[in-house]
């Protein structure tokens, strides 16, 4: 966490459980974008490019993306969470 907050990346990740645990302990974290697990690179590459297309150049202070795949489409929610 310590280079996430220092460099001010926001983290993508596949590992919902692990990573919530560590940004539910930052005040203030750039953001966290969590793809569902899947082992298809296929898929997961369609989702982070589904998540970049709804992310545009906005500031996610303290914002997390979460992309699914609910049949053929990405499901793509954005919560507050810090």
């Amino acid at each position: 966490m310590a280079k996430v907050r220092t460099e001010d990346f926001t983290l993508v990740t596949n590992n919902a459980v692990g990573f919530r645990r560590l940004f539910r302990h930052e005040a203030i974290h750039p953001s966290l974008v969590i793809l569902m697990p899947n082992t298809m690179p296929s898929v997961q590459r369609a989702w982070f490019s589904a998540a970049l297309d709804s992310i545009g150049d906005r500031d996610l202070v303290n914002r997390v993306i979460g992309v699914n795949l609910r049949g053929e489409t990405s499901v793509i929610r954005e919560y507050e969470f810090g």
